[in-house]
């Protein structure tokens, strides 16, 4: 199957995607891991991702050799480790996002590719990877956002849950239930956590850890798919004048004037998804900045000093543009990815139960 290469009229040219997606290819490394750069760690959030940039980008064996990267490194309870530099784990402990997102790299292979062979072989490892996170949801509906290990041995869970890392689950469960439909193998149980946990998402954001000073916790809600239509609106005019340098990009973190790259696409693609393409395009336009001259992106901007930094180009922010550009252009299939329109909704347990936010806990099972 032959992939067609993005291209954003105005801002990149597929030529140019097709150069930033063999920008990610040369980090790659033999065993098929993708490190954020040469030499640094790998986990298998970010990973994923570049994963599905090298799919979308014409990438095809590198993105392949990537997944199966992946195969090798899960544990027995479901998990990966957290960190992993050049072969060898330096951090043992397993995060819940992290482990989630394999279902979301493989619906979107699924949608460029519709290739049902890699779709079973990758599915025990989705399966295993998101039981073990659904084992993780705290009693309020987030979930818990890692697992600590000593050596192989699983210790503490860290119960407390971050709004990113949450919302990136309920976008990772929808995967996985719509790979669960296709495979005729439904599960419930992931039915029935992704409505918590997108119900907590949306109404009780307060009980999660307060990360307000990044902005992936002001974006990520809509990213994930638990927050859409006037309450993203209301969402996104909140703090869009904290984060949004114009003709930058977007702050990472609050009170830093720098702004990154990775963190700007993925506030494009979640504009986007809620219908706002005329910000999501400009965005797109103003980080182009970041952009050099072999197709790889610097990770940040510090403008005050007009500096690059650090001075490092990241496989993540590469691919965050490729997966933007993607769905700014909807060349492939997998421009649905974040927009979800191939995935189904989680109930709305508010609105089911006919009762306010609060009381909706009680359906939901939670005292």
């Amino acid at each position: 199957m032959t992939v067609s290469v993005p291209s954003v009229p105005g801002v990149l040219t597929a030529a140019q995607i097709a150069q930033t997606a063999a920008s990610i290819a040369v980090m790659q490394e033999p065993s098929g891991a993708i490190p954020w750069t040469p030499g640094d760690k790998v986990d298998v959030w970010n990973h994923v991702e570049a994963a599905m940039a090298l799919l979308v980008g014409g990438e095809v064996a590198a993105a392949e050799r990537a997944y199966e990267w992946v195969l090798g490194q899960q544990r027995p309870d479901g998990s990966w480790p957290m960190k992993i530099v050049e072969g060898r784990i330096e951090d043992h402990s397993g995060e819940t996002n992290m482990s989630a997102y394999l279902a979301v790299g493989i619906w979107h292979h699924w949608l460029v590719r519709e290739d049902r062979a890699f779709v079973e072989r990758f599915w025990p490892a989705v399966r295993a990877g998101l039981d073990w996170v659904v084992s993780m949801q705290l009693p309020f509906g987030g979930i818990a956002w890692s697992r600590e290990w000593v050596g192989d041995v699983p210790g503490k869970v860290n119960s407390e849950a971050l709004v990113a890392g949450s919302s990136s689950i309920v976008q990772a469960l929808a995967a996985g239930r719509a790979l669960a439909e296709l495979l005729g193998e439904p599960q419930p149980e992931w039915e029935f956590a992704g409505a918590r946990l997108a119900h907590a998402v949306r109404a009780h954001r307060d009980l999660f850890l307060d990360k307000s000073e990044f902005s992936m916790d002001w974006y990520y809600p809509v990213l994930g798919g638990a927050v859409r239509g006037p309450e993203a609106e209301v969402l996104f005019k909140e703090r869009w004048d904290t984060f949004v340098e114009d003709g930058l990009g977007i702050r990472c973190v609050s009170q830093n004037p720098w702004v990154t790259g990775a963190e700007t696409c993925e506030l494009v693609m979640a504009l986007e998804a809620n219908g706002d393409r005329e910000r999501a395009l400009k965005l797109f336009s103003d980080m182009q900045h970041l952009r050099t001259d072999d197709g790889s992106y610097w990770t940040g901007y510090v403008f005050p000093d007009k500096a690059f930094w650090p001075g490092e180009q990241t496989t993540y922010t590469a691919a965050a543009v490729i997966l933007a550009a993607d769905q700014l252009s909807r060349t492939t299939p997998g421009s649905d990815i974040m927009r979800g329109e191939t995935l189904l909704d989680f109930p709305d347990l508010g609105k089911r139960c006919g009762c306010d936010s609060a009381d909706a806990l009680d359906v939901a099972g939670v005292s």
